[in-house]
C-alpha cells in the first residue's frame, strides 16, 4: 500500500522539451541557406505586352517591326503588311536571313526601339529564344585571327510576344 500512496504523491510535471539539437541545426542552416542564395542569380528576360490601339505619341516612328513565326518560315512585317517572307532552310528558321533583313530595316529606322515577336501556338521554346536573339542584336564579325572585328550591333532591344494571327 505505502507503494501506491507514494507514487500517488509524486507531481506530475510536463518534461522540459531539449530544443539545444534544433538550435545546432539551425544555426549552421541559416548560414549555409543565406550563402547559397548569394550565388544563385535568376536571368529575368523583360518583355512587354503588345500595346493596346490607341493614341501614339508623334515622336515614335511610324513602323511596326513585327517577327511572325509560323511552323515552316518567318515573316517579316511593318504592322500593316508583309514585308518579307523567309523560308526555312533544312526544317531550320533561316537566322541569318532574318539578321540581313533586320539590320536593313534598323537603318531605314535607326530611332526604332521595339519588334513584336508574333508565335503559332506550334513553335517550340527554343525557336523563341533563337529570335528574340536575332531581334535583340547581331554578333560582331570574326576576323582573320578569330577576334571580333567589331562591336555588336544592337537592333531592336525592347520585344514584346504574343499569338501570331
Amino acid at each position: 500500500m505505502s507503494r501506491r500512496k507514494h507514487a500517488r504523491h509524486k507531481s506530475k510535471e510536463p518534461p522540459e522539451l531539449d530544443v539545444t539539437t534544433f538550435l545546432n541545426l539551425m544555426v549552421i542552416l541559416i548560414p549555409f541557406l543565406l550563402i547559397t542564395a548569394v550565388f544563385t542569380r535568376v536571368t529575368i528576360l523583360e518583355l512587354n505586352m503588345p500595346a493596346a490601339a490607341g493614341g501614339a505619341s508623334n515622336d515614335k516612328p511610324k513602323i511596326s517591326v513585327e517577327v511572325i513565326v509560323r511552323k515552316n518560315k518567318l515573316q517579316l512585317g511593318n504592322g500593316r503588311s508583309i514585308i518579307a517572307n523567309i523560308p526555312n532552310v533544312d526544317d531550320q528558321y533561316d537566322m541569318p536571313r532574318l539578321s540581313e533583313l533586320l539590320q536593313q530595316l534598323k537603318e531605314s529606322y535607326p530611332e526604332k526601339e521595339d519588334a513584336t515577336v508574333l508565335l503559332e501556338s506550334s513553335v517550340e521554346y527554343r525557336y523563341l529564344v533563337q529570335i528574340m536573339d536575332a531581334i535583340r542584336g547581331t554578333d560582331p564579325q570574326i576576323d582573320s585571327n578569330g577576334q571580333p572585328a567589331g562591336p555588336k550591333k544592337i537592333l531592336f532591344p525592347d520585344i514584346s510576344v504574343g499569338d501570331a494571327p
